[in-house]
């Protein structure tokens, strides 16, 4: 479906004909204005009317259809295509949704199409158009403005699975007798989303940082070497969340091991104070005819006693070792 389609003269927002053919025509006769195409999730059908009047090439209108794409950078002769990931930290479950944003750009014209819920687009072009003089740059500039916006939402996700993390090293060196072994396996894989999302990015965001890209002003390239160091900083963050994932889920097994441990000597201590009773009460339970004790007045109560302090030897012997 379309979300938003207008038509950009000199930095401001200006009425245009319906029809997206009429629409182009008119902005690119003028020279000075473009035309900007929000598309959400559309269908093949929706989709044909826009290729066929930009002329985009097939294969990108392919990876625009069924996304599933890593973030890259396809450059065709009449237009720049771009795919990229989005983000989204979700509270309630504490996990991160991704979904796909796809842009096209060409002579005088920038189409975009979104998938999954994600990081919409219309707080962006809101955004942009209170800065005429950032859509004074065209094309190229709305594509700076969705990959700093999406760059942003990374940086925000990265702070609220930094929370999560630090939540989770707590749980695991505290005292409580908890296996967090599936929250830390939980987690790891919303990590591994975000650096499958966050990663591939960096060699188109340098591409368009570094080098001259059709339908890209040279002069936005200091503007995607900004969006260059967030998103290093971002997947220096990513990388550091995964090394510690695994040094918190090699911590968590030893502890499980040492709570084992520390269970096996406690029932090893109490089965040894149950031993000397029950080997006691097993000799005299033989029924030899020469025992002395058992015709002795004390007899019993000596072999009680004797019992007795020995379990409470055995218990102070434990104490002491730290088997109890």
């Amino acid at each position: 479906m379309i979300v938003d389609c207008a038509i950009y003269r000199n930095g401001v927002r200006t009425p245009g004909p319906a029809d997206f053919s009429d629409a182009l025509d008119e902005a690119r006769a003028s020279g000075d204005a473009f035309l900007w195409i929000g598309l959400h999730e559309p269908t093949e059908k929706e989709f044909e009317l826009v290729t066929s009047e930009f002329g985009l090439h097939p294969l990108a209108v392919e990876d625009a259809l069924h996304a599933h794409q890593r973030p890259k950078l396809d450059l065709y002769e009449d237009s720049v295509f771009v795919v990229l990931k989005t983000l989204h930290y979700t509270d309630e479950s504490s996990s991160v949704e991704t979904g796909e944003l796809m842009i096209f750009v060409g002579d005088s014209f920038i189409v975009t199409v979104r998938h999954g819920l994600a990081n919409p687009l219309a707080q962006v072009r809101r955004r942009l158009e209170q800065q005429e003089t950032v859509l004074r740059h065209g094309p190229g500039a709305v594509m700076y403005a969705v990959c700093d916006a999406v760059v942003d939402a990374y940086v925000s996700v990265a702070a609220e699975l930094e929370v999560d993390l630090q939540e989770l090293e707590a749980r695991v060196f505290s005292t409580a007798r908890e296996n967090d072994t599936e929250r830390i396996y939980l987690l790891k894989r919303e990590v591994l989303e975000f650096r499958r999302a966050a990663q591939p990015l960096a060699e188109p965001i340098r591409k368009l940082s570094t080098s001259e890209v059709l339908y890209v002003p040279a002069d936005t390239q200091p503007f995607f070497r900004d969006v260059a160091d967030h998103l290093a900083r971002v997947n220096e963050q990513v990388d550091s969340f995964d090394r510690l994932l695994s040094d918190v889920l090699s911590a968590n097994l030893a502890q499980v091991g040492v709570r084992q441990n520390e269970d096996m000597r406690k029932i090893s201590a109490w089965a040894a104070m149950a031993a000397v009773p029950t080997m006691v009460a097993g000799i005299y339970g033989m029924n030899f005819e020469h025992m002395p004790e058992l015709r002795q007045p004390w007899g019993y109560p000596a072999v009680v006693t004797v019992m007795i302090l020995a379990c409470l030897g055995l218990h102070r012997l434990f104490r002491r070792n730290g088997w109890l």
